[in-house]
């Protein structure tokens, strides 16, 4: 059963937490493709009424997360392998060289605000809180991009962010994979601080490669391939 995230953000409506949290659900793997979603059944689960499910479900139509079933509701799509490794190819071709970018003129005095996010990261992880855990690396991620001061590349990366399904990452809970990968962001500040942009730009490919690997319910060997 899907767990409601009931927290509204400071000016959030209804509409857009009930998207964050499908979404979010969604792109975990806790909502698997194929799930069978009925804004009745939403509305009671959010104990709010159909039009802001309603409304969240069309936006999630929009972004290709769900496909309706006529007289059913709405079903949760699938993204071929194919696309999720065109999405990560293009990350690939952004973030890494952003963070390198970085590396050449961290400002110091943002480290302590981004250590306590990367914190956060590590506490969703470890608490199998995966909604914590994706809001506070997108948070992380972004914040970090924000810094070169190109809001078109922040706005770029978020939506490939978005768009990138991490479906094995619900099976990730009981395992120690999911630290791992959480204590990478302190890696990368470390990086960051320390002016390393080789450093930063490589272990930047090793995370977003997750994506393919860990974050898809694969080995990472056989994401390689």
């Amino acid at each position: 059963m899907l767990t409601s995230d009931n927290r509204l953000e400071p000016g959030e409506s209804l509409r857009v937490r009930v998207e964050r949290t499908l979404s979010l659900a969604i792109i975990s793997g806790e909502l698997a493709p194929g799930a069978l979603l009925t804004v009745p059944r939403l509305a009671e689960q959010f104990a709010v009424s159909a039009t802001p499910v309603r409304e969240a479900i069309l936006d999630l139509e929009k972004r290709g997360f769900v496909e309706p079933v006529r007289n059913k509701g709405f079903r949760v799509t699938a993204v071929s392998d194919d696309l999720l490794h065109d999405i990560v190819e293009i990350r690939l071709l952004l973030e890494p060289p952003a963070m390198a970018r970085l590396a050449e003129a961290f400002p110091a005095d943002r480290l302590k605000a981004l250590r306590a996010q990367a914190d956060d990261i590590v506490a969703g992880a470890r608490s199998g809180d995966l909604t914590a855990y994706l809001l506070a690396d997108q948070r992380f991620h972004l914040e970090l991009t924000a810094l070169l001061g190109n809001p078109v590349l922040v706005e770029t990366i978020a939506e490939l962010r978005a768009r990138t399904r991490l479906v094995g990452l619900v099976s990730l809970v009981e395992t120690s994979m999911l630290d791992v990968s959480a204590a990478e962001h302190h890696g990368l500040l470390d990086h960051l601080a320390g002016g390393d942009a080789d450093a930063a730009a490589d272990l930047m490919r090793q995370h977003i490669r997750h994506a393919i690997g860990w974050w898809a319910g694969k080995t990472e060997e056989s994401a390689a391939d």
